[in-house]
């Protein structure tokens, strides 16, 4: 049985498809065969690239063979809102975070690892009954999965706020949180981005495992990037300490 990890943010436009495919891109340099499931895709048209297809696109590359790399949608519907809304007014099937797990559980037994991709933050809604990412996950985790959920954050102002209820929210749900990944560390960071190196770690309980880079997404040799970019924990060299203590505030003023 493959490992599980649900990927959130803790909003939107943070960098949760880039940081899903770095994982997947680590994975498979790595030697391990992955699988990435977008459970709720909105946004976009019937022929349209989705989420699922930027990963593939990004960490492909990485894949020693095709079969080494699995992509996956479940649902899909057109306006750009939250996959419950989404799905209420376009008339198509909600998603059930019961389906989401059964799926998972599938890809899992095919797969090292299982990258599960959701839409914008925790709590997002799916369906009627206002069941979210963390429902997906606690479904998956009731079929005996070893489900986690990776935490994408922004690096700037307010990410400490939303980052401290996000690993709030998961563990009254007893959700593990392995750690955080910063999704676009900013060419020129400033103040706040640097001071939230030592901070967001301290607010969500959980090791920063990954900074990548602003403008990832265009890189010439992604797979590369991303190795350099994660943590061990995500099958990267990347070290946190030296990070922080390269981009860091440092000490604090006296």
């Amino acid at each position: 049985m493959g490992r599980v990890l649900f990927v959130t943010g803790t909003g939107t436009e943070v960098g949760k498809t880039v940081t899903t495919a770095a994982v997947a891109a680590s994975a498979l340099r790595a030697g391990l065969r992955v699988a990435v499931l977008k459970p709720g895709q909105t946004g976009v048209g019937p022929d349209e690239p989705g989420d699922a297809e930027e990963v593939g696109r990004l960490a492909g590359p990485a894949a020693p063979a095709p079969d080494r790399l699995t992509l996956r949608e479940l649902a899909r519907y057109p306006e750009p809102l939250a996959p419950d809304t989404a799905a209420r007014r376009s008339g198509l099937p909600y998603l059930a975070a019961e389906d989401v797990a059964k799926e998972v559980a599938g890809l899992a037994e095919r797969h090292d690892l299982v990258l599960v991709e959701g839409a914008g933050g925790l709590l997002v809604r799916y369906d009627e009954q206002g069941r979210t990412l963390a429902d997906q996950a606690r479904a998956a985790r009731e079929l005996g999965l070893p489900a986690e959920v990776l935490l994408v954050a922004s690096a700037g102002l307010g990410t400490l706020n939303t980052t401290a209820l996000t690993a709030e929210a998961l563990a009254a749900r007893e959700l593990p949180l392995p750690g955080v990944v910063v999704g676009a560390w900013p060419d020129s960071p400033g103040l706040a981005d640097r001071c939230n190196l030592a901070d967001l770690p301290r607010v969500a309980g959980a090791p920063l495992l990954g900074a990548l880079p602003e403008h990832a997404g265009r890189a010439g040799d992604f797979p590369a990037l991303a190795a350099a970019a994660l943590a061990p924990a995500l099958h990267g060299h990347w070290d946190a300490a030296a990070f922080t203590a390269l981009h860091g505030a440092g000490q604090a003023l006296r």
